[in-house]
């Protein structure tokens, strides 16, 4: 067997080891029930949405929240020292309904990353059972709360002790840019995560979640350190369950599509940034980083190469011609039940060795940020405060 042979070798088995773990990932990956029984308990629900120049998504994620149909929650919001409209748009909206609280703004303390304070401060001031830290261009169904906690009292009727819930909002995507970085989120959630490990241990490294939506029991909160535990840090979907893991509680995925939906970027600049600032941080370390560079180097892009290569005779190597062949359907498979899953169209699924590249390419430029010292968002750099 030739070197290049070799190579498509392992291409095929990381291809086809994917797309298995993605279809048994995306049978375990379920709907939240209906809504609740008439007899369940219906306890306070805190939804705590942080802000920092938000007058565009402000309004309409707050009122999504007050509209819907559990209507003992509180929402509360932090504007973190916004420059244009948003104190006065949520000024407005706190007279119209009382469950709206507004947080008093204070300066962002030394060591704290923006996000992280505001959801600190909100959570001292909720009063809920259960809160929701969410974003403000996130929007969400009538029935998201009374659906989210229904399944959060499934999970512990049977005997989970569930201290976290996660979703992924329905991503919302329209320039090039968008559609070829952010489903990515789901190649690389359903490749490498087993969620039936997730449901089996409390190993905090077989955990994920996401910052846009984190459905997290106030004793399980208060337990992890809450926000505090990891102050510093730009990726809450990572953090927060590992440290409700470490407090001894469970975390879990459910399919929340059909809840929540968000337009996380707009355009192609804002999506490399905003993935930049906390990339390398999700992963954790340079070896990582090296090894899948070279998986979706050698699996995910280079198998496309190879087989036009064969096909034009630039490359006699048959065999490998075969293997990679086996790879790219492997991967486009794959791919291809993840966007008829989520809705992501069919570009993500051509571009993928593109995705796969670019996305490598945001994690080494967020790696060299975090060595740097210059890892940014909203207008402030991680340890510079205002």
């Amino acid at each position: 067997m030739t070197l290049l042979a070799g190579l498509m070798l392992f291409a095929a088995m990381s291809c086809a080891g994917a797309l298995v773990m993605a279809l048994v990932n995306l049978r375990l990956y379920r709907e939240p029930p209906a809504g609740l029984s008439d007899d369940a308990e219906r306890p306070l629900l805190s939804v705590c949405v942080p802000a920092r120049d938000e007058e565009d998504n402000i309004e309409a994620c707050v009122r999504s929240l007050l509209n819907g149909t559990y209507t003992n929650c509180e929402v509360l919001v932090y504007d973190d020292q916004s420059t244009d409209a948003t104190p006065e748009i949520l000024a407005r909206l706190a007279a119209e309904d009382d469950r709206l609280k507004l947080v008093e703004t204070v300066p962002l303390p030394e060591g704290w990353a923006g996000k992280q304070h505001a959801c600190w401060r909100m959570a001292q001031a909720a009063q809920g059972e259960w809160m929701l830290f969410t974003d403000a261009d996130v929007r969400f169904s009538s029935q998201m709360l009374e659906r989210t906690l229904a399944h959060a009292q499934r999970l512990r009727a049977d005997g989970s002790d569930v201290g976290l819930l996660s979703t992924f909002p329905r991503q919302i995507t329209k320039s090039l840019g968008e559609i070829l970085l952010v489903p990515m989120i789901f190649f690389l959630l359903f490749s490498y995560l087993p969620m039936w490990r997730m449901r089996q241990t409390n190993d905090p490294s077989t955990s994920a979640a996401c910052g846009q939506f984190l459905f997290v029991r106030r004793d399980a909160y208060d337990a992890s350190g809450g926000h505090e535990a990891f102050r510093d840090s730009y990726h809450d979907g990572i953090k927060m369950p590992r440290a409700v893991r470490k407090a001894g509680f469970k975390s879990d995925l459910f399919d929340g599509q059909a809840l929540a939906s968000v337009r996380m970027y707009r355009g192609f600049t804002q999506t490399w940034r905003g993935f930049a600032k906390n990339a390398f941080e999700g992963l954790g370390s340079v070896g990582l980083l090296i090894f899948l560079t070279f998986v979706h180097t050698v699996a995910h892009a280079l198998p496309f190469l190879v087989l036009e290569l064969v096909f034009f005779g630039v490359i006699e190597d048959r065999l490998a011609g075969w293997l990679a062949l086996g790879a790219c359907v492997a991967m486009l498979a794959e791919r291809t039940a993840l966007t008829v899953r989520f809705g992501q169209g069919v570009l993500p699924v051509v571009l993928h060795p593109i995705g796969a590249l670019a996305m490598t390419a945001v994690q080494w430029h967020s790696w060299w940020l975090s060595v740097r010292g210059r890892r940014a968002w909203r207008g402030r750099v991680l340890g510079e405060w205002a």
